[in-house]
């Protein structure tokens, strides 16, 4: 196993290198919109191609964390080998150490020689990972930030279970990070700086969209963007059975169901349309997309997956209960 060595201290103010290649000479400009655009695409371009000196770690390697570490390799921001991940399982850990990352059963060694370290534990899971890292971490923490993907968990309960302040910041991501076309809902506690909220912002952006939200929306926001993933591939799967049905075979089913909601999700997003308005140019009167629309709200699909993303955003305010009860119990028996 390679050996972890303790980092040097962040320097926040200006430990980013960027390795951009500027493309102006290729683009034949039209009018001041296109430039004020072409300027905008450059700039999210230019977030993309950032390269990150710091290190960073993972305490936890599941899916989340392999989705978010493919994201941020995927588009150059680090190296692998800026890369630290702990963890009990071995075939995890094993994902990560063949693709050239450092690995290790001590979750305190990765805080140590990493500079943002992602909490992507179950739940559940932090008390034991935040005793372990209180106990063998030999470090200070003021130059360090925890980026937490745990599900209903708010930033007051988390800053709790740790032996001293820390920088944190809450981040709600979705599994499409793993392909640059993810969503993250994320906030900062209050001791963290905004330099350090904004290098959090430029990786989760390297991995698709991020947003910056009241963490009093995380719950609702997670259960919409967090769980859409699922939801969405329930839905592809419904479109391909449908057309497995009506004689289609199935892997020219599943082709056209996903061009299909890639497609669809596309005319949202730059049309400027409303979903409604489009929906309505397909729904010819008296044709067969409005008969299977009819079908579908007489099955109630519309409200079916408004009670979902109710019940996952309950959900997730459940969990943090449980873990607050959970931590109350061990503070009174101590």
């Amino acid at each position: 196993m390679t050996k972890l060595l303790t980092s040097s201290p962040l320097d926040w103010t200006g430990n980013v290198t960027t390795i951009y290649e500027n493309r102006l000479k290729k683009i034949v400009f039209i009018n001041s919109n296109s430039i004020s655009n072409y300027y905008k695409k450059m700039e999210k371009e230019r977030a993309s191609c950032t390269m990150l000196n710091q290190k960073i770690g993972f305490i936890g390697g599941g899916n989340m964390a392999r989705a978010i570490f493919d994201g941020i390799v995927r588009k150059g921001l680090v190296n692998t080998n800026q890369i630290y991940v702990s963890g009990p399982r071995i075939e995890n850990l094993n994902y990560f150490k063949d693709k050239g990352c450092t690995i290790t059963i001590s979750n305190g060694a990765v805080v140590d020689s990493c500079h943002i370290i992602f909490l992507s534990v179950k739940p559940h899971l932090l008390h034991l990972v935040a005793n372990q890292i209180n106990e063998e971490s030999k470090e200070k923490w003021d130059d360090k930030v925890f980026v937490s993907i745990l599900a209903g968990i708010t930033i007051e309960n988390i800053e709790s279970v740790f032996k001293s302040p820390i920088n944190l910041v809450r981040v709600m991501p979705n599994t499409a990070v793993s392909v640059g076309e993810g969503c993250s809902v994320f906030v900062p506690n209050v001791r963290t700086d905004l330099k350090v909220v904004q290098l959090i912002k430029i990786i989760l952006e390297s991995c698709g969209m991020a947003l910056e939200v009241p963490e009093n929306q995380i719950n609702a926001m997670g259960a919409l963007a967090g769980s859409g993933p699922a939801y969405m591939c329930l839905i592809l799967e419904a479109l391909a059975d449908g057309g497995v049905k009506m004689g289609i075979p199935r892997a020219n089913a599943i082709k056209l169901a996903t061009q299909t909601m890639l497609g669809s999700a596309k005319m949202v997003q730059i049309s400027g349309k409303h979903s409604a308005e489009l929906k309505d140019e397909v729904c010819s009167a008296g044709g067969s997309t409005i008969a299977g629309i009819h079908e579908l709200e007489k099955g109630g699909v519309r409200a079916a997956i408004i009670d979902a993303i109710e019940a996952a955003a309950k959900r997730s305010i459940e969990m943090d209960r449980t873990f607050s009860l959970a931590h109350n119990t061990q503070a009174l028996k101590k």
